[in-house]
């Protein structure tokens, strides 16, 4: 179809609207996403012909390039080969899966687990898969987008609530039925905010009135807990809360995602959450390499401490220079700068000179909202930071944002 014909076409219509927004961005040089990048060194990325340090990966302790993670995915291709072609439910299942959801229910402490292609299929498949008609989900009015379209896509109620409110969660809840099943959802660690979630209080609430808790430790794993098993375990109520879902795309170094919880629950979820059981498995390379990333992020808590040494210089370097780094308590670091322009241009001086940075601009964020999402990672050197720092202070008394 032409573009001429497309501008005739109703359904296109905002595709046509879009296009010259999108002009205008990239013609002024200000275009911050979608950049290809041509070579990886953990901390270090090549964009565009040029080491830029990478202070928006989710990498956060730094596995990516582990030589044992490598060595595992290596091998696993020349066993199993490429790819699984086929879902968990029929072909797709390799022993290497079942190892890797027998670790994890361990490592958490759950009776079993479940891996997912994706950690957004984990959401999607554990909320559309357990939320049938009549039963209601709570959902944190931050909650990832997963979680979102995890409830959009079940046959049950949605109620949001402000973010953190709890006060307004039971008010909510005190207007539904005590037998209808309720579940609450939301992220241990807010991925825009770099908050924790009050997962003890959000119990008492689930526990009230006779709700699921289900805390999404994406930006967890790794990061919170003793030994980096997630948020629940950071506030010592693993055993109360009912389900944790988690991704293998940050600190475990891949693609992929898990729910552990209940025998019960996890045996459902594997004959009844659609997004599992309608795409090819977890390929080969990448379950072993999140085998060797979880046995690697155990033995190895130096890396989880080097995080938040990291993490609290980067903050306090911030906070030093007057910059808003909101209510952060992770390595999830945003820089709130208000101004749609004034975002991208500040991101764009920071890409010249060395620093990639994440721009997050509506419709993700209300326009005065607009922000550089930073976060650091247990493999950055004092170098990386302090250069980083000195570059944000620098630009930001230039840009009039300090």
């Amino acid at each position: 179809m032409s573009t001429e014909t497309l501008q005739h076409v109703a359904l296109f219509e905002k595709c046509r609207t879009f296009a010259p927004k999108a002009s205008q961005v990239q013609a002024a040089g200000l275009h911050a996403w979608y950049k290809p990048i041509s070579r990886s060194e953990d901390t270090v990325v090549v964009i565009e012909g040029k080491d830029r340090i990478m202070m928006g990966s989710n990498n956060y302790l730094g596995l990516t390039h582990h030589p044992e993670v490598l060595a595992a995915a290596r091998a696993a291709l020349d066993r199993y080969g490429s790819g699984c072609t086929g879902s968990r439910l029929l072909n797709g299942t390799l022993d290497l899966h079942g190892e890797l959801e027998g670790e994890l229910a361990e490592f958490f402490g759950k009776e079993a687990c479940v891996v997912f292609s994706t950690g957004y299929q984990a959401n999607l498949g554990l909320i559309s898969g357990l939320v049938g008609r009549g039963d209601v989900v709570f959902l944190d009015k931050l909650d990832h987008a997963s979680i979102v379209d995890g409830a959009k896509m079940c046959f049950g109620d949605t109620e949001r609530f402000t973010h953190g409110d709890l006060a307004e969660l039971e008010r909510k809840m005190q207007k539904v039925p005590a037998a209808v099943g309720k579940m609450i959802v939301v992220d241990g660690v807010y991925s825009m905010e770099g908050d924790i979630a009050d997962v003890p209080a959000l119990l008492k609430v689930a526990q009230k009135y006779g709700a699921v808790l289900a805390v999404d430790d994406a930006h967890a794993v790794g990061v919170l807990g003793p030994k980096g098993d997630g948020t629940a375990a950071h506030f010592g109520v693993a055993d109360e809360v009912d389900l944790i879902v988690g991704t293998f795309s940050k600190s475990l170094a891949s693609i992929g995602g898990f729910v552990v919880g209940p025998e019960a629950v996890i045996n459902y979820l594997r004959y009844n959450a659609r997004p599992l059981v309608f795409t090819a498995a977890l390929p080969p390379s990448n379950t072993a390499g999140v085998l060797a990333a979880l046995r690697i992020m155990q033995r190895e808590p130096e890396r989880r401490e080097r995080l938040w040494v990291n993490a609290r210089r980067v903050h306090e370097g911030f906070r030093a220079m007057g910059f808003d780094i909101g209510t952060t308590e992770t390595p999830i670091i945003p820089v709130l700068i208000g101004d749609f322009r004034k975002t991208l241009l500040f991101w764009r001086k920071l890409f010249d000179a060395g620093v990639f940075t994440n721009p997050v601009v509506p419709p993700a964020l209300p326009p005065s909202r607009c922000r550089l999402r930073t976060s650091v990672m247990a493999t950055h050197t004092t170098a990386q930071i302090d250069y980083a720092l000195e570059t944000f202070g620098k630009l930001g008394k230039e840009l009039g944002v300090i």
